[in-house]
């Protein structure tokens, strides 16, 4: 961890917050349909869990990130571990007892995908006050390493609790969220957005986090084909892999070694992206993970080796993590610090909006056209996002997020000098108007003259300051564009 990062106390504890939230709920993530099928026998109903989840994410999403540019944010993470404390309390009590009707797993289920929908965009905002914007890319890996780390882990150690007492991986979750909200008091940082008038939950707020993605053309495209495109085909990619490799089920072994290999591609590009500064070559990674995806796709319709083929999905998911990190920095730096929560849970919407469609059109193709042509048309899907990404002109960061990061960075150096007493006051509503101007009216006309000098530095400028994913299960929030 860089040196700043080590003596930031409050990113610590932030860290150390979401690495025993995110290895309990990973625990937990195979024990509970493991446990509907222990009590009741039926895989529809364990599968119901996912699907309760998944629902319950994409309904509540964006009202959790007006929620987030509401109310203080380190508050309201503290209610969201003490509710998730007490959901998954009353779940353990029930296991003990003997006794688990599958609605109370379904609350369970429900309640926790809807606690972290709040969490994520409130967490996401006080990081990007705790952490300063020189350090946000290193923060930002960081994070995805820890969540990587509890996906390769927290399965593994769920399933071996389980197999000792049913109830045990639920009780290490309580004890992980007991000590998330201990980590989460101690941070001393306060996140406040402005408090705004009139309806909370209106269409306007509703949609805000959407209509300034939608204005950024950066934004947008990277979103749409890599958020979406690329996160449906590559869903669809990873579970023909896993099927044709386990011999259609009949092989732990092969279906395992694929799995083992995303997590470690995972965490491997977490590790690497500090090192390798993706900020400053974000549209060069996303066009080579899209192209060598499409290249993997090729490779594993006509090479049926199992190792082989977990390699190249590793190598697919290590690129894909590094590409996220750097894109996830410019969607730091460009947006305004009263819409972080808004903004941030758009960006998540976005990217998980189609991803569980993936294995089922994976599937379907599968079983009616065999391996070799449903490997095939996902590499066609995936040619066409590496097209979009590679010769459209609005896949690459333009002067105008340059210039919007810019706004942001120094709104943000202006609030610190203020608390120092040093400079007029400055807050969310003038950093707002300045990246709002910026976006209206384009680069100011004094850095005009020089526009072609700084588009060649734009990605390590706006680098400075991801995401489901969270990617959306990352308890952070980040809900970067990541297959």
């Amino acid at each position: 961890m860089a040196a700043s990062l080590r003596n930031n106390r409050d990113f610590r504890l932030l860290w150390m917050s979401g690495l025993f939230a995110v290895l309990g709920t990973q625990m937990t993530a195979l024990a509970l349909p493991l446990l509907v099928l222990r009590e009741t026998g039926s895989a529809v109903q364990a599968g119901a869990i996912s699907t309760v989840s998944v629902t319950a994410v994409l309904i509540t999403m964006l009202p959790g990130g007006v929620m987030a540019d509401r109310v203080e944010r380190r508050r309201l993470m503290r209610l969201c571990d003490l509710g998730s404390f007490c959901v998954v309390g009353a779940l353990v009590v029930a296991v003990w007892l003997g006794s688990v009707p599958l609605p109370l797993v379904l609350l369970v289920a429900g309640a926790g995908a809807i606690i972290g929908s709040l969490y994520g965009p409130a967490a996401f905002g006080l990081m990007r006050t705790v952490v300063p914007p020189e350090d946000m890319g290193t923060a930002t890996a960081r994070l995805q390493a820890r969540t990587a780390t509890a996906r390769l882990v927290g399965p593994m150690v769920g399933g071996a609790l389980f197999g000792l007492h049913p109830v045990l991986p639920f009780l290490a979750e309580a004890v992980g969220l007991l000590l998330s909200t201990i980590c989460v008091a101690l941070v001393r940082t306060r996140s406040r957005s402005e408090n705004r008038a009139g309806s909370a939950f209106s269409k306007a707020e509703l949609t805000a986090g959407l209509s300034f993605l939608w204005r950024l053309p950066y934004l947008r495209t990277v979103l749409l084909v890599f958020g979406l495109g690329m996160n449906f085909a590559f869903g669809a990619l990873t579970f023909t892999a896993l099927t044709v490799f386990s011999g259609g089920g009949r092989s732990g072994l092969g279906g395992g070694t694929v799995v083992t290999f995303i997590s470690v591609g995972a965490l491997t590009g977490a590790l690497l992206a500090p090192r390798l500064r993706p900020e400053r070559h974000t549209w060069m990674l996303i066009a080579a993970t899209c192209w060598f995806c499409v290249a993997s796709a090729l490779a594993m319709a006509w090479i049926r080796v199992p190792l082989f083929a977990g390699l190249l999905c590793a190598a697919c998911m290590c690129l894909s993590t590094v590409a996220s990190i750097g894109f996830l920095s410019t969607l730091l730096a460009v947006t305004p610090g009263d819409r972080v929560g808004r903004v941030q849970s758009a960006a998540g919407f976005l990217s998980s909006l189609v991803q569980p469609f993936g294995p089922l059109a994976g599937g379907a193709l599968l079983t009616a056209f065999g391996s070799r042509t449903t490997f095939g048309a996902i590499a066609g899907v995936l040619a066409v996002s590496a097209a979009v990404v590679t010769f459209a002109p609005s896949a690459r960061p333009g002067p105008e997020v340059v210039a919007a990061a810019e706004a942001s960075k120094s709104a943000k150096s202006a609030k610190s000098a203020e608390a120092a007493g040093t400079t007029e006051p400055s807050g969310p509503v003038a950093e707002e108007t300045r990246t709002e101007e910026v976006l209206a009216h384009g680069v100011p006309e004094a850095r005009t003259g020089t526009s072609e000098a700084r588009t060649g530095t734009s990605e390590a400028r706006t680098g400075t300051s991801e995401a489901r994913t969270r990617t959306p299960d990352d308890r952070t929030g980040t809900g970067s564009p990541r297959p």
